[in-house]
């Protein structure tokens, strides 16, 4: 059978935008395992973040404020996006498992990243116009902290939620499958083409799928689905994967959910430590976002005694006697230059859409109404995404002589939230040898392309990582 649409992947983006496709009542084939143990979706807090996730890095470019633009383009979908999915499915349990999100600024950070980030929030917040109110820690009854990290600030945004990200993927199925949708749930090997023009894909058993337009969203594997296309790849920014996990708490008999999200400002290359309630006493906790050259499968001891003394130091101390109930691991897609990868690349009929870092869920009913527009020549006429073409130069974030010196706040404010204790001369020696090896690196990469902090300072650790930037520059150069 040939369809009108072939969508790879399975997580929240590409079930989004199969279902959106098959509600316009096209013929579409989503191919992909259902095994999304390892996903970024499926170990996602799912906030619906839109200014939560605002720091002063990101609004520091043009490209940067388009991607708080597509946020809060996406933020005002989720209602209806919602009842959608529950219409076309006949699931009506609701997916919003928060009311609101409140942010703290607590003492575990740094005042160069929380503080400025947290006043980057509220600035964004009112050039938007969206309501939210100053409230003090105290009047966040569930919070119980270690006095030693005590909340300073807060805020509620009250249009802030988050989602059940298992119960929604369950549903996106559903309603892919109610409106026609074929599910195959096996991987793609790679694209078929034929004199330039998309015929379908083959599946790692060998079948072949066919149809004339083939969108890959399969997150930071999407990449390796073209492998056999190295005229196109090597024009596109590689794709590393911002490995991170996620814990699922029971808590203890008697200790109640609190009602909304609770979060940091972002610090240290992460989304801040954060909870969201989810149902029957269940606590999602998350923080960690460690760049890999390659897709972890498994989550790290540091990494998990990381997550958990965070969590019962900042956020409630009765954490201690909750039961663990899972360890998520997710991988999220970060292109080299921190942007997404969205359009048309290279072929006719070959689109690709990954690249989103953090923001992929809560972008996913956007992404899916621009894409379906996109390939069949329709308006897009409330935001356009054309920067983030997949096929281009590397997109500047941070200015060159900003970017080092950000890398190193960051690396800094990892050790003030594992509560390190060092002596005040120490800090100043420890900065300047870290600022000189991030300068080092930088200059060594490309004289003018500049990667995003995270990126500079994991591919310090591993040469793959620079090997592979150091080719994509080299084919702009």
């Amino acid at each position: 059978m040939k369809y009108d649409v072939i969508v790879v992947g399975s997580g929240a983006i590409s079930s989004s935008i199969s279902y959106e496709l098959a509600s316009r009542k096209y013929s579409i084939c989503r191919v992909g395992s259902l095994d999304r143990s390892n996903a970024a979706s499926n170990a996602a807090g799912a906030m619906n973040g839109c200014f939560g996730e605002v720091t002063t890095g990101l609004i520091a470019s043009q490209h940067g404020k388009l991607k708080v633009s597509m946020d809060f383009n996406a933020k005002k979908r989720w209602p209806q996006w919602a009842k959608r999915l529950a219409d076309s499915s006949g699931n009506h349990q609701s997916l919003f498992t928060a009311q609101g999100t409140h942010v703290i600024l607590n003492t575990a950070g740094t005042d160069e990243i929380d503080t400025d980030n947290f006043h980057a929030i509220e600035d964004v917040l009112t050039t938007y116009n969206e309501p939210y109110e100053t409230v003090a820690p105290k009047q966040i009854t569930w919070l119980k902290p270690n006095e030693l990290v005590r909340p300073l600030m807060s805020l509620y945004i009250p249009d802030e939620h988050a989602v059940n990200s298992h119960l929604l993927l369950d549903v996106l199925d559903s309603a892919f499958v109610a409106e026609g949708g074929t599910i195959i749930a096996k991987n793609a090997k790679r694209v078929l083409s034929k004199d330039k023009i998309i015929t379908g894909v083959e599946l790692e058993d060998g079948e072949t799928i066919l149809a004339d337009k083939v969108i890959i969203a399969a997150g930071v594997h999407s990449l390796d689905i073209l492998a056999d296309m190295p005229d196109i790849t090597k024009r596109i920014p590689p794709l590393f994967s911002g490995n991170g996990i996620s814990i699922l708490l029971k808590l203890p008999e008697g200790m109640e959910l609190p009602s909304s999200v609770i979060r940091t400002p972002n610090r240290a290359f992460a989304c801040g430590l954060h909870c969201v309630p989810r149902n029957d006493g269940i606590l999602y906790i998350g923080a960690t976002n460690i760049l890999k050259n390659n897709p972890r499968t498994q989550a790290a001891v540091s990494d998990v005694q990381f997550l958990l003394e965070c969590a019962v130091e900042q956020l409630h101390t009765d954490l201690y006697y909750s039961e663990i109930v899972s360890i998520q691991v997710g991988n999220r897609p970060i292109s080299a230059d921190g942007f997404p990868l969205i359009g048309e690349c290279g072929i006719d009929g070959l689109w690709l859409v990954t690249g989103t870092y953090r923001d992929g869920l809560h972008q996913s009913p956007l992404l899916a109404d621009y894409i379906a527009n996109a390939i069949y020549g329709e308006s897009n006429a409330d935001i356009d995404l054309s920067d983030f073409t997949p096929i281009r130069a590397p997109l500047a974030g941070l200015s060159r002589d900003v970017v080092a010196k950000e890398t190193t706040s960051q690396m800094l404010g990892m050790g003030y939230e594992c509560l390190w204790d060092i002596k005040p001369n120490w800090e100043p020696v420890i900065q300047e040898g870290l600022l000189h090896r991030y300068e080092s690196l930088v200059n060594s990469l490309h004289p003018h392309f500049t990667p995003p902090p995270e990126v500079i300072a994991f591919s310090h650790y591993d040469d793959k990582i620079k090997k592979r930037l150091l080719e994509y520059y080299d084919v702009w150069s």
